[in-house]
């Protein structure tokens, strides 16, 4: 086991080096190599799949469960609000700056940290280190591409900027496209059957629906209407009426359930883009609801996507940093939160091996 001071000075400059290296989603070639060489600098032996980084701590045994330690090294594009470089790692008064510093640089070098100081470790399970790509995006070449090729995860920490509360729910994302047909007709006679107004109709049902089932860490599942197109020409009564609806599914339903719920109270012929991004919670009786109780760690359901939508396995979210910072000018992560982050999943990772 490795000293933590040593860990620690050793993340920060792990994550000093992430952050002055260009990693947007689909081009984090570089980022996953620099990941790969501090592992392999370490003694590990690293798997690769694209730009995801995997590694054990032991020789894996088929026979125990496998933990994993999941954060993403891919970030967003820095938006025009930036004073400082995103690119260039800058420590002022405590703060680590930098695109990706927060979201999810912190949680990932803080993991990094955790799985080196357990390497050679006895465990009554197989530790597994998995630095993802794409998760900015849900690509379909990040955490999901790995998913029929890793082993089952008993449990799946991913590491997020939560302020080191653990997430034990997540919202799901459902997108939807609707359409709604009229019968056009010349707007100066009465004639045609406005789309528009047929439209108007399921989307004063929208906003002002609720489902039925809610959720005791997210509270209901909350449905948006966010854009609208209809018409072509001012003195043609519109056919035709489309309309998209963003979908935040809490863990009281699957995507498909509170699809057919909306599609029961709307007229308007509904076409789901996708049903990846499933909403997620820890099942009652898992051994973590046991660790946290231990270490008195707030409990919480989040708002925000991550990598656990697209991991089929149970799964928390937890780590240092704020998910308020993320994608936000100027980014940044206090250092001692990094410091707290690593001696946090130490403690999580101690503790649900001597509960195991």
């Amino acid at each position: 086991m490795e000293n933590i001071a040593v860990l620690f000075e050793d993340a920060i400059q792990l994550l000093k080096d992430l952050i002055e290296t260009p990693s947007f989603s689909k081009e984090e070639n570089k980022t996953a190599d620099r990941i790969e060489t501090f592992l392999n600098q370490k003694g590990i032996e690293v798997n690769r799949q694209g730009n995801n980084i995997w590694a054990f701590a032991n020789d894996y045994n088929p026979v125990l469960p496998t933990i994993w330690l999941n954060s993403h090294h891919d970030t967003v594009k820095p938006n025009s609000g930036y004073t400082k470089d995103p690119f260039k790692a800058i420590v002022e008064e405590g703060k680590l700056f930098g695109l990706g510093s927060n979201d999810a640089g912190g949680p990932l070098v803080s993991l990094i940290a955790c799985f080196c100081h357990f390497i050679g470790k006895s465990f009554p399970f197989n530790l597994l280190i998995i630095a993802s790509a794409e998760e900015e995006i849900s690509g379909s070449n990040g955490i999901s591409s790995l998913i029929s090729i890793l082993p089952e995860a008993e449990l799946a920490i991913v590491g997020e900027p939560t302020q080191m509360r653990l997430a034990v729910a997540e919202k799901g994302l459902l997108v939807i496209d609707a359409k709604i047909q009229g019968k056009a007709g010349h707007a100066a006679r009465e004639e045609g059957i406005n789309a528009i107004y047929l439209a108007m109709e399921d989307l004063d049902e929208i906003r002002n629906f609720q489902f039925f089932k809610s959720s005791s860490f997210l509270g209901r599942s909350k449905v948006t209407a966010t854009v609208i197109k209809a018409g072509q020409q001012h003195n043609v009564i519109p056919d035709l009426c489309e309309f998209t609806l963003d979908v935040r599914v809490t863990d009281a339903y699957t995507l498909e359930e509170a699809f057919e719920e909306l599609k029961s109270k709307l007229k308007a012929e509904l076409t789901p883009r996708s049903m990846r991004l499933q909403s997620s919670h820890l099942p009652e009786g898992h051994l973590m609801y046991r660790v946290s109780d231990k270490l008195e760690l707030e409990n919480f359901g989040s708002p925000t996507l991550s990598d656990q939508a697209l991991i089929p396995w149970p799964s928390v979210k937890i780590g240092p940093g704020d998910s308020a910072r993320s994608h936000s000018a100027d980014e940044f992560i206090f250092i001692e939160e990094i410091r707290k982050g690593i001696q946090g999943y130490i403690s999580i990772i101690n503790k649900y091996a001597e509960l195991s």
